[in-house]
């Protein structure tokens, strides 16, 4: 090893970032390879510790002794009541991708709703003692103050779907505006004219991104948008019959629904039978999410796919990152990271 080892570019103590470029991979990779997680290929351990003899770099001990006074437990925290997350599909997969991706690491995972105020201050007073190293954070409204409360007390965290375009946590979505604008873009294939949608809660950006696909597939088709076609539902089952009613009340010659969740669709579809309608010689039909419902409804429910187990794995590998760096990312500014995985249209016989 030559002389100016011991010293980086800078002429003072060589940094995490110098050892990064001299290993040719990422800060946080660095940090984890210190760290001793076991997220990192041989290859790149060999890299980094040979990158970190060749510089002399020793860790800031004050960042080393942050680094050890870990607990191994981070938190899946669920801002709603526990009925609807026992209710909707869509919370299990996240769970399984969850622990799948935890599976082979040391971290415990805790499971904490917090649907009412009283959980809610109960939780902040958790997170402040730092009983945990993380926190990720599912269905999320827009004006949850939970989000910046994590990012007060520097607590490294994720979130299933960013509150706006604008988020600043580290998020992990599907591609709710093309799920939209695929289940739309089918049903104007299928020939249908009068196409309505049921939404979920519009306090929710995953679900007014699904409405913007909607309108502009019947925008780009040449098809006015009719706002009467468009109900606001609640991602429930009661919410989809009663959003249904409401449509039909409205529009009695619809002839398509995209309804955005399958749980909705559930409800929407008593109803049209109730009403004696067919599906889909009457009414066409199509869900969202994929989920076992679509798959066991009578008939067979077309629905967007999203990739939900695989969001909650790439959910865990962007916070064990945060974890790893522990730089809260409001001081990284741009540099947070927002995962964004496709959707895919599934086709059945209500369509």
């Amino acid at each position: 090893m030559t002389g100016h080892g011991a010293r980086g570019r800078s002429g003072g103590r060589p940094t995490l970032e110098e050892v990064a470029a001299r290993a040719g991979v990422g800060r946080g990779t660095v940090s984890r390879v210190i760290n001793g997680s076991p997220r990192v290929s041989d290859a790149t351990r060999a890299a980094v510790e040979a990158a970190v003899a060749e510089l002399g770099y020793v860790p800031n001990t004050a960042a080393r002794a942050l680094a050890a006074n870990r607990t191994d437990a981070i938190a899946m925290v669920v801002p709603e009541p526990e009925t609807r997350f026992f209710a909707e599909p869509y919370f299990s997969d996240i769970l399984k991708g969850v622990g799948a991706q935890l599976s082979d690491t040391e971290m415990q995972l805790l499971l904490i709703f917090a649907g009412s105020d009283r959980e809610r201050r109960r939780l902040a007073q958790y997170l402040a003692a730092h009983r945990v190293d993380g926190v990720l954070l599912v269905s999320v409204h827009a004006d949850d103050p939970l989000p910046d409360l994590l990012s007060q007390l520097e607590i490294p965290a994720v979130i299933s779907g960013p509150r706006s375009e604008h988020e600043t946590l580290p998020s992990v979505d599907s591609d709710n505006y093309g799920g939209g604008r695929s289940a739309v873009e089918h049903l104007i294939a299928r020939g249908r004219t009068r196409i309505a949608t049921i939404t979920g809660r519009l306090d929710v950006y995953g679900a007014q991104r699904r409405v913007v696909g909607y309108r502009e597939a019947l925008a780009d088709a040449g098809r006015e948008v009719d706002e009467r076609l468009i109900v606001p539902g609640d991602f429930t089952e009661e919410g989809g019959r009663r959003a249904m009613k409401e449509l039909l009340a409205r529009c009695p010659d619809l002839d398509a629904v995209f309804v955005e969740s399958d749980v909705m669709a559930a409800g929407a579809r008593r109803v049209l039978r109730e009403e004696g309608l067919r599906i889909p010689d009457d009414v066409a039909l199509v869900g969202y999410d994929d989920s076992a419902i679509a798959r066991h409804m009578d008939p067979p429910l077309t629905s967007v796919r999203q990739p939900i187990v695989e969001m909650g794995r790439a959910m865990i590998d962007l916070l064990l990152d945060e974890i790893a760096d522990r730089r809260p990312a409001v001081s990284r500014g741009l540099e947070r990271r927002q995962v964004v995985l496709p959707t895919e249209l599934v086709e059945r016989d209500s369509s």
